[in-house]
């Protein structure tokens, strides 16, 4: 199922017996476009903690779905309750972090010791190093936290969905818009789509663009290159974020593109 990841943002999180928290954001691999962590606000129960969940502890999310092929947007619904494989004496007894320490490898790899997590669950549908070499030759990485990372400092390949939102998007030959939202599968907590507004230059318009076609990425200056020019995006399949996305459209929209499938 697909799912607007900043849609989760204030949802409730639920271990196996009582609530946690709400969801506070997601980390994904600037590599693979692979979510690798939620971040869980406890508030009062683990105050000044920052509380990772590794996806493979998340169950689907329980959001009706019309039929099979048809795949409803977040904010059409109510808010899921985000449930999580473990008790909250688990949680609690996880190695503490602090709530401004930035997630390093180490941190890492320390809470999957401690809960028993493999890093490379859930590698995405087109393989974990794919989706890299299409993207550029200097992406070619497994998910796996940087072993060249300095010790005591965050993963740099870690990023912030919510901190993406607003960034700008860049064709061959111009400007395009900026991301307004993050489609994510939640079953291979992978991000699949970028949902590009381009209000400023195709006025009331939304579009879908996959990973696949990310050229390059300033994160400092907050901007994406894509490999597409405008007129592609201008002709591509229309897409109205009011409706549902379909496998339909999805292969419409890779074949207008010549990306690869998701192994539908």
């Amino acid at each position: 199922m697909l799912f607007a990841v900043s849609g989760l943002t204030g949802s409730a999180v639920a271990a196996t017996d009582d609530r946690v928290g709400t969801v506070k954001d997601f980390l994904f691999d600037d590599r693979t476009w692979r979510l690798r962590w939620m971040v869980v606000d406890c508030g009062t129960w683990l105050p000044g903690r920052k509380v990772l969940i590794h996806p493979s502890a998340l169950a689907p999310l329980d959001i009706p779905v019309p039929s099979p092929d048809r795949i409803p947007m977040m904010g059409t619904l109510p808010d899921p309750t985000v449930s999580v494989r473990l008790t909250r004496q688990q949680i609690e007894s996880s190695p503490e972090i602090s709530e401004a320490a930035p997630v390093s490898a180490e941190m890492e790899h320390s809470l999957h010791e401690h809960y028993g997590w493999v890093p490379d669950w859930g590698s995405p549908y087109y393989g974990i190093n794919t989706i890299a070499e299409e993207l550029s030759p200097d992406y070619a990485d497994t998910g796996a936290p940087d072993a060249d990372a300095p010790p005591g400092h965050g993963d740099p390949h870690l990023r912030s969905a919510a901190e993406v939102h607003g960034y700008h998007i860049h064709a061959t030959d111009g400007d395009i818009g900026h991301i307004d939202n993050l489609l994510a599968d939640d079953g291979k907590w992978v991000i699949r789509y970028l949902i590009v507004a381009t209000r400023n230059w195709w006025p009331g318009r939304h579009v879908l663009l996959a990973p696949f076609a990310v050229q390059d990425v300033d994160w400092p200056e907050r901007k994406l290159g894509l490999n597409v020019t405008r007129d592609q995006v201008r002709s591509s399949p229309p897409w109205d974020p009011a409706e549902m996305v379909d496998r339909l459209t999805e292969q419409r929209l890779h074949g207008h593109y010549g990306w690869p499938g998701y192994g539908w």
